[in-house]
């Protein structure tokens, strides 16, 4: 007996008609052509899409008082890590305040000439030392 074709099998209601699905592709096709226009007109092709101004590198100049910073201040220094700079502020806690940048090469294990050289532009000048209290 030959299949029943009288009824049409019946689609899910989620799927579009065939004219409809023509519709849907002929829509993304024409948005593609415009994105494809757009990027080619934009230099695309070229390389040119992102054209990003470059600033020139700037640094920032800062001094520290090695009689008053803290030790995240001073781990800034050149050459002056964590380790360092907890050092320093030992060191002024125990001994007092430094009379000059000498006196912290002196006092701080781990600072030798060439390092206290590479801080130098950084430290701020130094009071004289008849000037601090209790010295």
């Amino acid at each position: 007996m030959p299949p029943d074709r009288s009824v049409p099998p019946s689609l899910p209601h989620w799927l579009l008609r065939r004219a409809d699905q023509a519709t849907v592709a002929v829509l993304v096709l024409v948005g593609l052509a415009a994105t494809m226009g757009w990027w080619i007109e934009q230099g695309g092709l070229q390389g040119r899409m992102i054209e990003v101004e470059r600033a020139a590198p700037q640094t920032a100049q800062f001094q520290v008082d090695i009689n008053q910073a803290d030790w995240p201040e001073l781990a800034e220094l050149p050459g002056i890590g964590q380790t360092l700079a907890h050092r320093i502020v030992d060191s002024r806690r125990t001994a007092g305040p430094y009379l000059d940048h000498d006196d912290l090469r002196r006092r701080v294990r781990g600072i030798g000439p060439r390092t206290l050289e590479s801080i130098r532009p950084y430290l701020l000048p130094m009071p004289d030392g008849g000037n601090l209290a209790g010295r």
